[in-house]
């Protein structure tokens, strides 16, 4: 690397771990933004020579960044921002941090991908949904698609792994050829984990026309638009490769939703050469992911997080929690959006016949969705009065994103 890049690498590595010394979190954004003021370039720099895969989409990214990393590993040391930093300043401090490695996986915020492609001229690029999500700063879905659409027309040689059974991934991922300008599709490999939450993909993004489901399949009702058959389909416990071998996938991780993220890693992996029998079993070394799945045992009670951060999200986090006392945490601080109107678009019913607790800055706004949705609870202060409000055993808590990092510094940080 130049001097400069040398340079603003290792100031990036010393404020990172400066950060971590002092307590004051685990330097993965601090040491990329001073790294990018003294060579902008920096993650370009740091990116060259890296065989790399970037994992994009509302929810599942660092799950499914973490998973990918593991199968990638079969072929040796991969750099990764596997706490969750997803934005420029993250990914520097990542690279910096991980020193020379052949390859890297790294999670991007979808608002954050043509930055990130043109920086890092990765070999892949995992598209994995797109749904609401921060409504008072995030940009309306469609937008979004139309977004990734414009950067891979700019990238057509990067390899696309992208999520069949989303309409708004398969029109983002299926720009148009234009032979004139020089411009041809990207290459793409689609997956199919199914999709649960529809309610940002009933209008056609390309003609405006309504889009239809049945039995697995969707369709345009006014354009070509449908969906691709994928090479990559999760069926029972397992995935279906392309070969149209099956293979048995066993997660620590909970949910259905987390062995989609599994088939996306696998495909990305092949990408690089990897074969899904060589993948398969590195997928069940991930126990938890930032905190996320983590389990703590306190106080008698095993308490399990869990992240969600949008409707789609709670919706799979409703699917994975046991039938036991769940404590919801709902902040609104930046990182999670200043507007909690999207509660009202959460359908809270599957926690009728438990014990639900709320707390965080803003429960008295899931008290009033609660209400509505005729779920009886109990509003607790803190962390501890929930723990105390339990009885011995498991514990389920769901918050979002600031609300889980409260109650993960409550757990000593745990990962």
């Amino acid at each position: 690397m130049p001097l400069r890049a040398k340079v603003a690498s290792s100031v990036s590595r010393t404020a990172a771990a400066l950060s971590r010394a002092a307590g004051r979190g685990d330097g993965s954004v601090i040491g990329g933004w001073i790294g990018l003021k003294i060579d902008p370039d920096l993650l370009a720099h740091l990116s060259a020579g890296r065989a790399i895969a970037l994992v994009s989409g509302t929810n599942g990214k660092t799950t499914t960044t973490r998973l990918t990393a593991a199968a990638v590993g079969v072929l040796g040391r991969v750099a990764t921002n596997s706490f969750g930093a997803n934005m420029p300043t993250g990914h520097t401090s990542a690279l910096a941090k991980a020193g020379s490695t052949p390859y890297a996986v790294l999670e991007v915020d979808e608002h954050y991908l043509a930055q990130v492609l043109e920086a890092t001229e990765p070999h892949v690029v995992a598209l994995l949904n797109l749904s609401r999500d921060q409504l008072d700063r995030a940009k309306e879905v469609a937008m979004m698609a139309q977004l990734w659409r414009a950067a891979l027309v700019r990238h057509t040689d990067v390899r696309v792994v992208a999520n069949a059974d989303d309409p708004m991934v398969v029109w983002a991922a299926t720009p148009p050829a234009d032979p004139a300008r020089g411009i041809n599709p990207p290459h793409v490999t689609w997956f199919s984990a199914g999709q649960r939450w529809h309610d940002d993909s009933w209008v056609c993004p390309e003609c405006g026309s309504t889009i239809q489901r049945s039995g697995g399949q969707w369709w345009c009702t006014g354009c070509p638009l449908r969906r691709p058959e994928p090479q990559w389909v999760v069926e029972d416990e397992g995935v279906l490769d392309p070969t149209g071998a099956w293979h048995k996938v066993s997660l620590q991780l909970p949910g259905k939703v987390n062995l989609g993220n599994a088939a996306t890693a696998l495909a990305v992996a092949a990408e690089f050469g990897v074969r899904p029998v060589d993948a398969v079993s590195r997928l069940g070394i991930v126990t938890s992911v930032a905190g996320r799945y983590a389990q703590v045992d306190k106080d008698g009670r095993n308490i399990r997080l869990l992240l969600a951060k949008n409707p789609a999200s709670w919706l799979e986090a409703f699917d994975m929690a046991d039938e036991a006392p769940t404590l919801l945490s709902i902040n609104a601080r930046d990182p999670d959006g200043l507007d909690t109107s999207w509660l009202f678009d959460v359908d809270f019913a599957p926690l009728r016949g438990r014990q639900v607790l709320i707390t965080g800055d803003r429960a008295y706004d899931l008290a009033v969705r609660l209400d509505v949705n005729d779920v009886p609870f109990q509003h607790v202060r803190t962390f501890d009065d929930a723990i105390r409000s339990v009885p011995p055993g498991r514990l389920e808590v769901i918050a979002n994103y600031t609300a889980f990092q409260d109650i993960r510094a409550e757990l000593d940080r745990v990962n």
